[in-house]
């Protein structure tokens, strides 16, 4: 492999784990967000210097097993200077005590490093350039192609001259230099100026040029490194996995667990210097019926099912994937995973997952139209657009769920039919298409039911029916309550009447329209009664009353909402409303009439009234006084 298809590699590995994820308890602060390779020990390279500039310093991170720190220039550590070319000088340096350097090369730069250690840091500039340095010491500073380094006293700033205009020497002149931090931990700075057209860098005064590069260093002394962060670690819960996306998730997943589906948990452990943790020993275990699998690393598409409450490897944490399973089929599971890693606890999540239908409940049943399994959507109001087939048309709602009361939903391939023991000529067939299934298990959405149709035979009546569900994976089958399914003819007359004699202005008046079919029987529910006009003075609608809709009732029953009074005003008196539903009474049916009497709510007792009433108190008081005298003539 060219050394430039390794880099490129590395860099892309690199990045990919800067960005695969962060931990789902805290987030990585952004001056730490970029890629740290800088680990003693670990670094696979040193960054290339091929593409240095002014505007650029680069500091050696790779593996250091010498001992000792060296330059780019140096053939060994402490060897001697050789002519090394800008390209080249990557292959040389080394640093000593770095525990942590950021991505950057600019002027924002970070790193981390031991008391006492040495940076060997490295470029390829095209003008006279000043290095200098809040504390510690700079040596071994060369750059071929320019004057030897001068050094001010104590050595914190150095020069190294060359061409003064910028661009005047085309070629880079490879430079390189060590900085050995002091033996007192804090932060520090070392600075790269370089000149300009207008601006040179003196060795009295280096800032005198252009802030090129500058790298702030955290000086410790000792180092984080090693032990588990949990700033700097990931763990967040998955339903799909690949092989790539162990800790492509930067949150836990929102959604629901059913039957036979298996959770995931994708993880990564770094240290305190964002590095990821060496090989380990890993532990993933489970509470409760559950069971578990663990891949360090590994595939995680290929991740089977697990046989047991725990399992243990030794191996790499930087990608890790946990898989959560039911231990008992068709049982509904409620566990806790914990992973640790060497002892140490790492990550813990409580997740659930559904068991197998074990009941079944029907609600929102409406009346089924005469020898036939005609629906409406009107009836169960299902939002358009959201089901397999938009909105849903049927007679009734049903709800499945497990043993411990979850919702669940049917699977691909399940089937509902009648129980056949409940099949009369009154209701012939009980079915639910596959496209009315069930999609959801929030019990806020309408899609965590399933939609039902029923069979009416010719005659109107009623039948106490039950539906039964069969899992076509395992073969078993559940049967529901009994509940009634009643079918009806279309409405044919009607009657109307208001929930009050007399209402005060700004009450609620409520209108009840009963349908009846031919026979007498309360309507259906999936045939409209069709448009009608509604006189009602004095009265001001709050509910539609022209559309042709279904009724929303199924013993044949629809209701309107009116507020007494009218944006003018309101004149108190009795009144006579006219409901007219034209295609019935242009058949059969007759016009409702229903009075009402209005009041302002004012006193609108009259003198006679007054009169009567006290005429009526005197002679209760007479009596009473009469019964007294009786009672009293005893004695």
């Amino acid at each position: 492999m060219s050394k430039s298809t390794l880099r490129k590699r590395i860099a892309i590995t690199a990045i990919s784990a800067l960005f695969a994820g962060t931990l789902s308890i805290a987030t990585v602060p952004s001056a730490n967000a970029g890629l740290h390779l800088g680990i003693v020990g670990t670094g696979a390279t040193n960054p290339d210097a091929a593409d240095a500039g002014n505007t650029t310093l680069l500091v050696a991170t790779i593996a250091n097993t010498t001992g000792g720190a060296r330059s780019g220039h140096q053939t060994s550590t402490g060897g001697s200077i050789t002519t090394t070319a800008v390209g080249s000088m990557d292959d040389n340096a080394l640093s000593t005590g770095l525990l942590a350097k950021d991505s950057t090369t600019g002027t924002a730069q970070t790193a981390t490093m031991l008391v006492g250690g040495v940076l060997s840091l490295y470029t390829g500039v095209t003008t006279t350039v000043a290095f200098n340095v809040s504390a510690g010491t700079v040596s071994s500073a060369t750059s071929i192609g320019m004057t030897a380094a001068t050094y001010a006293d104590p050595a914190r700033t150095t020069l190294l001259a060359g061409g003064v205009i910028p661009g005047a020497n085309t070629a880079l002149s490879a430079t390189s230099l060590l900085w050995t931090a002091p033996t007192t931990a804090g932060t520090y700075t070392i600075s790269m100026y370089y000149a300009s057209n207008t601006s040179v860098p003196t060795l009295a005064s280096p800032s005198s040029g252009v802030l090129g590069a500058q790298i702030t260093v955290t000086v410790v002394a000792a180092s984080s490194g090693g032990s588990f962060s949990a700033a700097y670690s990931g763990c967040v819960t998955k339903t799909v996995t690949t092989a790539t996306s162990q800790t492509a998730a930067t949150a836990d997943s929102t959604s629901t667990r059913i039957n036979g589906e298996a959770w995931y948990v994708g993880f990564f452990l770094r240290d305190a210097y964002v590095a990821y943790l060496a090989d380990g020993n890993l532990v993933a275990s489970v509470t409760s019926d559950a069971v578990v699998n663990l891949a360090e690393n590994g595939d995680g598409s290929a991740l089977s099912a697990g046989t047991g409450a725990t399992v243990v490897q030794y191996g790499n944490a930087n990608a890790g994937l946990v898989r959560i399973d039911q231990a008992t089929a068709g049982k509904p599971v409620t566990t806790t995973l914990t992973i640790t890693y060497n002892g140490t606890t790492v990550c813990t999540k409580t997740l659930s997952i559904r068991g197998s239908a074990s009941s079944i409940e029907v609600s929102n049943v409406a009346t089924g139209d005469l020898s036939s399994s005609t629906s409406a959507a009107g009836w169960l109001d299902d939002p358009a657009g959201v089901g397999t087939s938009g909105a849903r048309t049927g007679h009734y709602y049903v709800t499945l769920k497990d043993s411990a009361g979850n919702i669940v939903y049917p699977a691909t391939g399940d089937t509902f039919s009648m129980d056949p023991a409940t099949t009369t000529t009154t209701v012939t067939a009980l079915t639910v298409a596959a496209a009315n299934f069930a999609t959801s298990t929030s019990s806020s959405s309408s899609y965590s039911k399933s939609v039902g149709t029923f069979t009416c035979g010719p005659t109107a009546g009623q039948s106490s029916v039950k539906l039964r569900h069969t899992t076509t994976a395992t073969g078993v089958t559940i049967t529901s309550p009994a509940f009634v399914a009643r079918c009806a003819d279309d409405p044919y007359t009607y009657t109307a009447s208001w929930d009050k004699a007399t209402y005060r202005q700004g009450e609620i008046a409520t209108l009840t329209v009963k349908f009846l079919d031919s026979k007498g029987n309360p309507a259906n529910s999936v045939v409209s009664p069709g448009a009608s006009t509604f006189v009602t003075p004095m009265l001001t609608a709050v509910s539609a009353t022209g559309s042709a809709t279904v009724l929303t009732d199924a013993n044949g029953v629809k209701t309107y909402t009116y507020t007494v009074g009218t944006t003018t005003g309101m004149t108190a008196g009795t009144y006579t409303s006219i409901i007219d539903f034209s295609s019935l009474t242009a058949v059969a049916a007759t016009k409702a009439t229903p009075g009402y009497t209005l009041t302002t709510g004012a006193d609108t007792t009259s003198n006679a009234e007054v009169l009567k009433a006290i005429v009526a108190l005197i002679a209760s008081i007479n009596k009473q006084i009469q019964a007294l005298q009786k009672l009293i003539l005893k004695r």
